[in-house]
């Protein structure tokens, strides 16, 4: 990476560079027997008090000693995939945002803020894709108070990691006190590849409609209340699949949910017995529900994952399906 210019380190950044994307190079270890370099490149979201502050594409913060730096650029934003569909990360995340809605929604300038009872996090924090209409504390204010009302903790999910994603706002967030819990990837891919994998899909059921079988296999709601039925029931064009299970009256052996959106088809639950795992049954359950929405018109497909699911990661590269960006849920600090 070249800081130079006519053979020397250069720092070409300054504070008001800060919401750009930049690379920088600092000096680390003592003594010129352990001196050595480290390059860091992400969105610059802060510079004060002669630290900078470096949110990488993972959404890992670097906090860096202005006096440590020894060169620095603005650089261009992280560039297109040349693997799987071209999409905006905002593209997405509202696409993705319509795959699990939320039972109760209610706009805050361009945030959107939803609740569903506590099932799940997607369905029940604030989608900030924009300007919530009002300076940040007061919509913090606005959003807690929101979420207290319904007696359910105030969380925002916000992406980093691809050119129109919210690396200053995490920022933000935790100058704050907000809290990062969880983070997951948003995995896209090429449809077609997926339902034209040679996989055994005789046994998979396809049903619109979502029934007690698929729910006794899903692992996220023992008991599903009323507002998990309605978040696994909502998006656009939803199909539930089923493996059942050789003894009758049993829980299915694996099951999926995809729900079609235009071009995008968006993969949830896929779920499978332990003691029937690797036997190609998810890859199945993926398959079948590709095909069905090759057959409404999809050409995309996207999933989304916590990032330390190991086993998961393992499933979907193989079919094709790579990173676009990152997703974090904030949660708000707890009052005393």
């Amino acid at each position: 990476m070249d800081f130079t210019t006519g053979g020397r380190l250069e720092v070409r950044i300054t504070p008001d560079d800060v919401g750009k994307r930049v690379s920088v190079r600092l000096l680390t270890g003592a003594g010129a027997r352990h001196e050595k370099f480290t390059d860091v490149v992400g969105v610059l979201t802060s510079w004060t008090e002669e630290t900078l502050s470096i949110t990488r594409r993972t959404g890992e913060v670097v906090e860096i000693a202005e006096a440590s730096l020894v060169a620095g650029k603005v650089v261009p934003a992280a560039p297109a995939r040349r693997r799987g569909p071209a999409a905006s990360a905002r593209e997405l995340d509202r696409v993705a945002a319509r795959g699990w809605p939320p039972v109760v929604s209610e706009p805050l300038g361009e945030w959107e803020l939803r609740a569903s009872g506590g099932f799940t996090r997607r369905a029940n924090s604030v989608l900030p894709l924009g300007d919530p209409g009002m300076p940040l504390d007061d919509a913090l204010r606005r959003v807690t108070a929101w979420y207290a009302a319904r007696d359910l903790p105030a969380y925002l999910q916000v992406s980093t990691g691809a050119e129109d994603t919210q690396e200053l706002l995490a920022a933000e967030l935790g100058t704050r006190g907000w809290t990062r819990e969880v983070s997951a990837q948003l995995r896209v891919a090429a449809l077609a590849p997926v339902g034209d994998r040679d996989a055994d899909t005789t046994a998979v059921v396809l049903s619109r409609q979502l029934d007690d079988a698929w729910l006794a296999r899903y692992q996220r709601s023992a008991r599903p209340s009323p507002e998990a039925r309605a978040v696994l029931s909502g998006g656009p064009s939803v199909w539930f699949a089923t493996i059942r299970s050789e003894a009758e009256g049993s829980v299915p052996a694996a099951i999926g949910r995809c729900v079609v959106d235009g071009r995008w088809a968006g993969f949830t639950a896929i779920e499978v017995a332990p003691e029937r795992r690797r036997q190609g049954l998810a890859g199945a359950v993926m398959t079948a529900l590709a095909r069905t929405a090759l057959e409404e018109g999809a050409s995309a497909a996207y999933l989304q994952v916590e990032t330390d699911n190991e086993g998961a990661h393992a499933l979907y590269e193989p079919m094709g399906f790579t990173v676009h960006h990152t997703y974090h849920h904030w949660r708000a600090p707890r009052s005393e």
